[in-house]
C-alpha cells in the first residue's frame, strides 16, 4: 500500500522488462532467466539491498501471475526461489542522543516564518515518531486532546492503519507558535513557506521534509540524517525513559515489537 514501496517495484520491473527485451536468449518467464537477470544485476555493481528490491518485485511479478492464472505454479515457485544478494552487515542509521536532539529542533530561526515551522517539524519527527509520508498528511483535525493530554488521533499510516500518538507538551507549542505565526488553523499543519516569507502551497510533501531534515542534520555535525533516523531517536530515548516496549510499538505504527 505504500507510495514509496509501489514506485520502487514499478521502477523495477520496467529495468526488468527492459532487460528482457534486450537480452540475448530470454525466450519466457522462468527461473533461469532471473538468475541470468541476478548475475547481470551483481556484474552492474549495485548495492545489496538495490539488488534484492528489484528480485522481490519480480518474485511478486511471478507470484502475481500464477495467481491469475498466466503462470504455471510450477514457474513461479522456481523464480521466487532464485537467492537475492548477500547484505554484509547491518544498517542501523542515526540515533540521536538528547542533546543532539536538542540542538537539532533549537537549529531553524525562531525568529523566522520558514524556522518556526521547521521547528515545529523537527519536533514532531522526534517527539512523536512520525513518519515523514505521516507527518505530511498531518491534519489539525488530528490534534485532539485525549484524558488531559494531546495526541495525533486517527493517523492513518503505513498498511493503511489508524492510530493514536501521544504529543509531548513542547511539541504541542512548537505547532502552536507555527499555527499562530503562519496563521493557518485547519488543513495540512505542515505548508511550503517561499523567499518572501509567505505560506503557499496546501501540503509539504515528503522530499521536502527529508531535504529539511538533512539541512539541519549538517548544521550540528551528523551527515545524512534522515526522518527515519529521528524516528529511532524517538524510539531510543522512549525506551531510556522507560516507556513500555508496547507503548513505544503503537506510537510508531508497527505491527510487532520484533
Amino acid at each position: 500500500t505504500s507510495v514509496h514501496t509501489r514506485r520502487a517495484y514499478d521502477q523495477a520491473l520496467h529495468h526488468f522488462l527492459a532487460w528482457c527485451c534486450t537480452a540475448s536468449g530470454v525466450e519466457e518467464f522462468n527461473r533461469a532467466a532471473v538468475q541470468r537477470y541476478a548475475r547481470q544485476l551483481e556484474k552492474s555493481g549495485l548495492s545489496a539491498s538495490t539488488i534484492n528490491v528489484r528480485l522481490t518485485a519480480v518474485r511478486r511479478l511471478a507470484a502475481k501471475a500464477a495467481d491469475r492464472g498466466l503462470l504455471a505454479p510450477g514457474l513461479a515457485a522456481g523464480i521466487s526461489s532464485v537467492k537475492g544478494a548477500r547484505v554484509l552487515g547491518t544498517r542501523t542509521g542515526n540515533s540521536l542522543t538528547v542533546d543532539q536532539a536538542e540542538r537539532l529542533i533549537n537549529t531553524p530561526d525562531a525568529r523566522q516564518l520558514k524556522g518556526k515551522r521547521d521547528r515545529a517539524l523537527l519536533a514532531v519527527l522526534i517527539g512523536c515518531g512520525l513518519r515523514r509520508s505521516e507527518v505530511s498528511d498531518l491534519t489539525f483535525g488530528h490534534i485532539q486532546q485525549r484524558d488531559g493530554r494531546w495526541a495525533i488521533v486517527g493517523l492513518r499510516g503505513q498498511g493503511n492503519r489508524v492510530r493514536t500518538t501521544p504529543m509531548p507538551s513542547w511539541t504541542k507549542a512548537a505547532i502552536d507558535r507555527w499555527s499562530k505565526a503562519a496563521p493557518i488553523t485547519a488543513g495540512r499543519v505542515f505548508r511550503p513557506v517561499n523567499y518572501r516569507r509567505e505560506v503557499t502551497g496546501e501540503v509539504l510533501l515528503p522530499q521536502n521534509i527529508m531535504e529539511t531534515v538533512a539541512t539541519y542534520g549538517k548544521k550540528i555535525g551528523v551527515a545524512n540524517l534522515v526522518p527515519s533516523d529521528l524516528r529511532r531517536t524517538f524510539a531510543k530515548l522512549a525506551y531510556e525513559g522507560r516507556a513500555p516496549l508496547e507503548q513505544i510499538q503503537l506510537s510508531l505504527g508497527h505491527v510487532s515489537v520484533v
